[in-house]
C-alpha cells in the first residue's frame, strides 16, 4: 500500500523497485517466455501454488510485476494486474465479473472502443447496457435494474471532457449492491485516485500518459478486493492479453515523469483552452480547468488538476475541423492521446467512427468536434501554430 508520508513523484520512481543480485540501479527487463526448474517437483509446485516463484511468461514476470505493483500503490490499490491494452484491460474485467443477464449502467460520453465493447461485443453475450447522461447526476440512480451488476463511467470522459462525481455514484453504485468502474486514462494516479472516492475498480490505458512518449501499448487494473482481483486475473492468464515484459520496463520508466508531465501538461492545457475561448471560429471549448466548465467543482473534489486534454467545436462542421486539422504544423494529426508532443484528432471520423449516427449524438462528438492533447511543447508555440491554422 501507499506510503502517506511520500508523495506520488516519489513513489512513481521508488516504489516497489527490484533488483537483482547485481545491484542494478535501473530497472532490469526480463525477457523470457519461461523458467527453469531445480527439479520435476519444484516445477509441479510452482503450478500448483505452492511454491510463489514464476512459471510461465503469459502468467508471470518479474518486469510485468513491478509494473503492477507500482501502478498499485499509486491507485492506493492491494492489487494490480497489467494488459496488453488498456481495451484488454476493461475486457477483463467484464469478462470476469459479468455473465449473460446482466446490466451494465455507462456514463454516456465513453471512448468509442468501450461502447463498441458494450453494445457489440458484450450484447452478443446477454450483456445489456443503459447510458446515463452525464449532465444528469439523478439518472444513475434512475437506471438501475434489479439485474444491475456494473457502473462503468470516464471522468473526464473522451472527447468532451466532462466530470463525474465519482463518490455520489459510488453510493448508488453501493445501494445497488453492484460494481463501480472508473476509467482514469485521462487523470492518471497522479491526478486522481478513484478507489479513495469509493469506486472499486480502477482501469487505465497505461498507452497514453503512463508512458507518455507514444512507445508501446499498455492496460492496467488496480483495485482491493481479493476475489474480484482473483477472477480477473485468472482471465488474463487464460485468455492470454498478457502485457510484454519490454513494455512493462517501458511504461515503468515512464512512470518516473508522470508527476512532472502531468503539472506541465494541466499547465499548458489551460493557457490553451483559455486562448481558444477567445477566438471567434470555435463556438466552444470543452476543459474542466475553465470557470465556463459546469462541472468545474468537480475538479477541486477529486483532482489535484485539470490535466492534458480538451476538445473544442469549430464554426463550420467537418469541413472547417479537417481544414484545420490539415494546416497544423507543430501538432501531430494522430489518434492517440497523453504523448509528450501535441496532437489533434477529429473524433466523428477517427475515434469514435464506427459507432452509429445515434451513438455519436449521445456522445456529444459532432462533426464539428475537434479533440486536442496538449503536449510538452512550450505553451506559446502550441498557440502559434492552433493560430496560423485558424487564420
Amino acid at each position: 500500500m501507499k506510503n502517506k508520508q511520500q508523495h506520488a513523484a516519489t513513489q512513481a520512481i521508488r516504489a516497489n523497485q527490484l533488483r537483482t543480485s547485481i545491484g542494478e540501479h535501473s530497472e532490469a527487463v526480463f525477457l523470457t517466455s519461461g523458467y527453469v526448474f531445480d527439479s520435476a517437483q519444484e516445477a509441479a509446485q510452482r503450478f500448483a501454488g505452492d511454491d510463489d516463484g514464476p512459471t510461465y511468461g503469459r502468467i508471470s514476470n518479474p518486469t510485468v510485476q513491478a509494473f503492477e505493483q507500482r501502478m498499485a500503490v499509486l491507485e492506493y490499490a492491494r492489487h494490480g494486474v497489467a494488459t496488453a491494452t488498456g481495451m484488454a484491460a476493461i475486457n477483463a474485467v467484464m469478462t470476469a465479473l459479468l455473465s449473460s443477464g446482466d446490466h451494465i449502467i455507462a456514463s454516456s460520453s465513453l471512448f468509442g472502443a468501450t461502447i463498441g465493447l458494450f453494445d457489440k461485443v458484450l450484447a452478443r453475450f446477454g450483456v445489456t447496457t443503459s447510458y446515463v447522461d452525464v449532465s444528469q447526476p439523478d439518472g444513475w440512480a434512475k437506471a438501475v435494474q434489479s439485474n444491475t451488476k456494473l457502473l462503468f463511467l470516464e471522468t473526464p470522459t473522451n472527447p468532451l471532457c466532462e466530470l463525474i462525481d465519482i463518490q455520489a455514484v459510488a453510493q448508488i453504485a453501493q445501494q445497488a449492491k453492484a460494481i463501480l468502474v472508473v476509467d482514469n486514462t485521462y487523470g492518471t494516479p497522479v491526478l486522481q485516485n478513484p478507489l479513495l472516492h469509493g469506486a472499486d475498480i480502477v482501469v487505465h490505458s497505461a498507452t497514453k500518459y503512463i508512458d507518455g512518449q507514444g512507445r508501446a501499448m499498455a492496460g492496467m487494473i488496480c483495485l482491493n478486493d481479493e476475489d474480484m482481483h482473483d477472477e480477473i486475473f485468472s482471465i488474463i492468464r487464460t485468455a492470454g492479453a498478457t502485457l510484454s515484459p519490454m513494455n512493462a520496463w517501458v511504461m515503468n520508466q515512464g512512470l518516473h515523469t508522470l508527476a512532472l508531465r502531468m503539472a506541465q501538461h494541466s499547465s499548458s492545457a489551460l493557457q490553451v483552452a483559455q486562448w481558444l475561448q477567445q477566438q471567434k471560429s470555435v463556438s466552444q471549448v470543452f476543459y474542466p480547468g475553465l470557470d465556463s466548465h459546469p462541472q468545474q467543482h468537480l475538479v477541486e473534489k477529486q483532482q489535484s488538476a485539470s490535466g492534458g486534454m480538451l476538445s473544442f467545436e469549430i464554426k463550420g462542421g467537418r469541413r472547417a475541423a479537417w481544414k484545420l486539422i490539415d494546416r497544423c504544423k507543430l501538432v501531430s494529426i494522430s489518434v492517440n492521446l497523453g504523448d509528450s508532443r501535441s496532437i489533434i484528432t477529429h473524433p466523428a471520423s477517427t475515434s469514435h467512427a464506427r459507432l452509429s449516427d445515434e451513438q455519436r449524438a449521445r456522445c456529444g462528438v459532432t462533426d464539428s468536434l475537434i479533440r486536442f492533447s496538449v503536449g510538452l511543447e512550450h505553451a506559446q508555440d502550441i498557440i502559434d501554430d492552433l493560430a496560423q491554422s485558424l487564420n
